[in-house]
């Protein structure tokens, strides 16, 4: 499954690619060229009986298809093809879409396939996480500029943290409360990240950790701001830029692990994205966890 406008993808690359994969493997290619267009051929191809779904796009393909084969024998193999590839290089998959095909495919020839946990938010699944607040605003913000992305993707995204930041979005008081399965709450939330996967994302080439427990094997992991006070933000961008050890310990954080589920209610509505996509402003979010949901390829 091809995403054709993805930033890394290339005719080349496409055909260096398949003929890697097909020296062992029946293979058929499918092109997506709308949203939502991935779910529907993934849902379909887990139907007819397909072993592996190999995807070559960014995270929102893999998000898609990810939405068509759980609970299904159908497995999901990520290839980097994206301007940031969080999913595919916090599997450990190189970010270069020819050398991490090399490393599927011994993967694929070692049967090197497990299942895995997923996260959902108001029925829709997730692979790594979910953002509400400030960084849904930031995806926003990158999205209106989509056309860029191929050419100055981490520019374009850092522009678009320091617009989200001064300018899109209000950090003048909480935006929702946040409610643990054990009753207990928030009532202060001005951002936060629902994850099932550390990294949140990478900056270059370091990894952005926020949430070290956060595993595929393991409950989703919740990390809430409770102030978005420029100095205290910026601290919390420092400890994430190194092993994220320290996120946990911050006076401005509300650190949660290994949840079965969680409410976000907000004051109104609230901005979220999805594994890097934009879905709109919401007055509630219902996110769940699913152990062992999905087959995955390993590297």
């Amino acid at each position: 499954m091809v995403n054709p406008s993805a930033s890394s993808v290339t005719a080349r690359r496409q055909v260096i690619i398949r003929a890697l994969l097909a020296a062992e493997h029946d293979v058929a290619t499918v092109e997506t060229n709308r949203r939502g267009h991935a779910t529907k051929h993934a849902l379909d191809a887990a139907r007819s009986g397909t072993d592996v779904i190999v995807v070559l796009g960014g995270d929102g393909i893999l998000n898609e298809v990810a939405n068509g084969i759980v609970d299904t024998d159908c497995a999901l193999a990520a290839l980097p093809g994206g301007s940031t590839n969080v999913f595919a290089r916090a599997l450990g998959l190189p970010d270069e879409p020819v050398d991490a095909a090399l490393v599927l495919a011994e993967s694929l020839r070692a049967g090197k396939i497990r299942r895995v946990g997923v996260g959902s938010v108001n029925g829709r699944y997730f692979l790594f996480h979910v953002g509400i607040g400030w960084d849904a605003a930031l995806v926003e913000e990158v999205e209106r500029r989509s056309e860029l992305k191929r050419y100055a993707s981490h520019p374009l995204f850092i522009y678009a943290g320091i617009r989200a930041f001064f300018v899109s979005y209000d950090r003048s008081a909480p935006h929702f409360s946040v409610v643990h399965a054990d009753g207990s709450r928030i009532d202060d939330g001005y951002f936060a990240i629902c994850l099932n996967l550390n990294p949140y994302t990478f900056v270059g080439t370091r990894p952005f950790n926020v949430a070290p427990d956060a595993r595929l094997d393991r409950g989703l992991t919740n990390v809430s701001l409770r102030t978005m006070r420029t100095l205290p933000f910026l601290g919390l961008i420092a400890r994430a830029l190194g092993d994220g050890s320290r996120v946990a310990r911050s006076k401005a954080v509300d650190y949660r692990t290994d949840l079965d589920r969680v409410t976000i209610e907000a004051y109104g509505t609230v901005p979220y994205q999805v594994d890097g996509d934009y879905l709109g402003e919401i007055d509630r979010l219902e996110l769940r966890h699913h152990p062992e949901a999905m087959r995955l390829v390993m590297p």
